[in-house]
């Protein structure tokens, strides 16, 4: 019985160490994939992106966690929206501002401002996923501590998105708040349309020049401003 004992549990700490390494390799691969689609100019950067989606789907099947898990499922679903008033109130307090000091440039019209930010929409939920599903759940599987996984993670977000100084600190900050979050309420939903409403309220609040267009990486620095003669362009 000893025997069988120490047999079944040198098997469970191979099989643990092994999970962490593999959680560690996922997510390093990852992130320098991505990194490389951020820094690398085209034509490279769309066969590169092509082969982080590959790998991020692939990682992802492989160590499928459970809908529920992955903040997929339907629980929490309603309990959780309280973060996307949160949202809501700071963007409306965001807008007010910009509006009184002359940088609020939000499109004239309904139809320009979803052919504006449709394709952002679409990659907060990216964002979101990766953050939450891919970074977190693995710095946890690697064996951190929650808050020790939460910080890693906000880092992990923060990064990508250099050298942008303003991106840089909201993302971090958001990354926090976000990841904080996820691992009490379990729901990519809500999390996914609080990024949005931030996220489009950062990109009319804070004039183009300033904030580079909301571009990070290697777009940021070869950003030109356009030629206008009003700051809000």
């Amino acid at each position: 019985m000893a025997a069988g004992s120490s047999t079944a549990a040198a098997v469970g700490e191979s099989t643990s160490h092994s999970g962490r390494i593999r959680a560690l390799f996922e997510l390093a691969t990852a992130y320098l994939l991505i990194l490389a689609v951020i820094w690398t100019p085209r034509p490279w950067q769309a066969r590169i992106y092509f082969v982080a989606a590959a790998f991020v789907a692939w990682a992802t099947w492989h160590s499928w966690a459970g809908a529920n898990a992955m903040g997929w499922g339907g629980r929490n679903l309603l309990r959780s929206t309280w973060i996307v008033g949160a949202a809501a109130l700071v963007s409306a307090v965001a807008i007010a501002c910009a509006a009184r000091f002359g940088t609020l440039h939000a499109p004239p019209a309904p139809a320009l401002f979803v052919e504006r930010f449709v394709g952002y929409i679409i990659f907060a939920c990216i964002q979101q996923f990766l953050l939450q599903d891919f970074f977190l759940l693995r710095l946890l599987a690697a064996g951190l501590t929650p808050p020790k996984a939460v910080f890693a993670a906000a880092m992990i977000f923060a990064g990508a998105h250099l050298p942008s100084p303003i991106l840089l600190i909201l993302t971090f900050i958001w990354g926090l708040v976000a990841t904080a979050w996820f691992l009490r309420h379990r729901s990519l939903y809500a999390l996914a349309v609080a990024h949005m409403i931030l996220g489009v309220t950062l990109a009319i609040c804070i004039p183009g020049p300033t904030i580079h267009n909301m571009r990070v990486g290697l777009s940021f620095l070869t950003y030109q401003a356009p030629h206008a003669h009003h700051l809000n362009h």
